[in-house]
């Protein structure tokens, strides 16, 4: 047609054979960094080396973001990089990830961003399970929620602390996005029953008064099972991820019910002593005390903190459930324990305390907020 100005065709067909030559070009380098790898685990079996290090995964992704010069995004870097190294370590030896199950849950969720899709996961129907999973090495890591931005604490996690001997070795934010999950042929108006945790039914309570309020709310015992109920109901809904609705095969109705709009879940990932990782400069510090039962020992456990100007970032108590009216508390602060400065002052603590552990230093979870 005259005066048509319209792009040809066979230019889109150019830049799309370009696309798959370097597509070509990816593969092959895929490959080339599977065959090192295999190398790699030839040498660590014969050298007795750790075949996972938390360190070396966080300074790979840390140096391309780096070099990174665009135009591809480097906050997507994180994600892809991870997911090369989760696989190409598979070739070594599966990483085994306990987690508080079942599939689907956030924890779940928290497991795959750490460690990559291609780890093993073994869910775990109990948070104190998760610990007793990692102390007996039946699984390399655990992953347990430890606290939520709008709901606070989670007590089980800390109170476990006490008991089991492991390390925290990283922490992970999950973004918490609530979705409503139904049958792929049903509508809102549909929905007699919503089915979730109760926790995440406390999360979502204004959107589900003011959309489903005749809907009869129904808790289960993680969100996941809310999805196995609505999968089987099929005028439920459930309250739950999406990533349940694909292991579930439930359609995402709405998205970003909850209540709050920034609501996050902290997790912890622990693991034996000798997995604890080397200072990264930006790091934290957890630790677990019991004080003595003494006038004014609580100042002088923080007192030296604040003269050593540790910035202490989360303080928590808890029954120690071992005497009546003990406490133990939990700590966060900034800094690892191989700074000298740091580990000085808690020496200084651990003298005011019945009990003293350092649960681990671990670098600080990237946050925008």
């Amino acid at each position: 047609m005259a005066g048509d100005d319209r792009p040809d065709g066979r230019a889109l067909d150019l830049l799309r054979a370009e696309l798959d030559l370097v597509d070509d070009d990816l593969l092959d380098a895929l490959n080339r960094r599977a065959e090192v790898v295999k190398k790699v685990a030839v040498y660590k079996d014969a050298a007795g080396v750790p075949y996972y290090v938390s360190d070396r995964e966080r300074r790979i992704i840390e140096r391309l973001t780096a070099r990174n010069q665009g135009p591809f995004p480097s906050e997507a870097i994180r994600p892809v990089v991870q997911e090369i190294i989760s696989a190409c370590r598979s070739l070594e030896k599966s990483v085994r990830v306990a987690y508080l199950g079942p599939e689907g849950t956030f924890t779940h969720q928290a497991a795959k961003l750490h460690f990559g899709t291609s780890c093993r996961p073994m869910p775990t129907g109990t948070i104190a399970g998760v610990f007793e999973e990692v102390l007996r090495g039946e699984a390399d890591f655990g992953v347990v929620p430890v606290e939520n931005s709008s709901e606070g604490i989670v007590s089980h996690t800390l109170d476990s602390f006490l008991d089991a001997d492991l390390c925290i070795t990283a922490e992970v934010l999950v973004e918490v996005s609530h979705c409503l999950l139904v049958h792929h042929d049903i509508g809102e108006s549909d929905v007699q029953r919503v089915y979730s945790h109760p926790q995440a039914l406390a999360q979502c309570r204004e959107w589900l008064r003011a959309n489903l309020s005749r809907a009869s709310l129904i808790e289960t015992n993680s969100t996941a099972d809310a999805a196995r109920a609505a999968q089987t109901d099929h005028t439920g809904a459930a309250v739950a991820s999406e990533l349940a609705a694909k292991l579930y095969d439930l359609r995402v109705l709405r998205r970003q019910l909850q209540d709050i709009g920034d609501n996050r879940t902290r997790f912890l990932v622990v693991g034996p002593d000798d997995s604890a990782p080397p200072p990264s400069g930006d790091d934290k510090t957890s630790v677990l005390l019991v004080l003595r039962d003494e006038p004014g020992v609580l100042y002088r456990v923080l007192h030296p903190l604040s003269l050593a100007g540790v910035n202490l970032s989360k303080i928590e108590s808890r029954p120690s459930r071992r005497r009546a009216w003990e406490y133990v508390f939990f700590l966060d602060m900034d800094g690892h324990i191989a700074d000298e400065n740091l580990a000085s002052v808690l020496d200084e603590v651990a003298k005011s305390c019945e009990l003293f552990k350092v649960l681990g230093s671990y670098p600080k979870v990237k946050t925008d907020a």
